[in-house]
C-alpha cells in the first residue's frame, strides 16, 4: 500500500487560488490511479478530480471542471490538484486517494491522506 501526505492547504480570499501536493511513499506510485476528494463539515466526502497512472486521462465532477486541474509527477511521486477561482462553498477538507481504478467513488480507493484544510473566506 501506498502512504499519502497531503500539503498546501490553508486560508484564501474567495477568487483566490490555491495548489494542493499530496506526496506519496512506496515505488509503486506510478502503478495507481489517483483521486482528490473534500469533506465539508456535515456532508459526505465528494469526489472532486481522478487521474490515471500515466497522467493521459483526467475526469473531474462538474462542480469544479474549469477551475480545478489535477496532475501529477511520477518522478516525484506527487500528485497535485490546482485551484482556482475559489468560492466560499469551496471550503473543505481535501483528502488525495489512491486505488487501481479510475474512479469517483470512495469505496475505488485503497489508500487515503489525513486531510488538508482549505479556507474560503468572501
Amino acid at each position: 500500500q501506498v502512504q499519502l501526505v497531503e500539503s498546501g492547504g490553508g486560508l484564501v480570499q474567495a477568487g483566490g487560488s490555491l495548489r494542493l501536493s499530496c506526496a506519496a511513499s512506496g515505488r509503486t506510485f506510478s502503478s495507481y490511479a489517483m483521486g482528490w476528494f473534500r469533506q465539508a463539515p456535515g456532508k459526505e466526502r465528494e469526489f472532486l478530480a481522478a487521474i490515471n497512472w500515466s497522467g493521459s486521462i483526467t475526469y473531474y465532477a462538474d462542480s469544479v471542471k474549469g477551475r480545478f486541474t489535477i496532475s501529477r509527477d511520477n518522478a516525484k511521486n506527487t500528485v497535485y490538484l490546482q485551484m482556482n477561482s475559489l468560492k466560499p462553498d469551496d471550503a473543505a477538507v481535501y483528502y488525495c486517494a489512491a486505488g487501481h481504478t479510475l474512479g469517483i467513488h470512495t469505496y475505488e480507493y485503497r489508500s487515503w491522506g489525513q486531510g488538508t484544510q482549505v479556507t474560503v473566506s468572501s
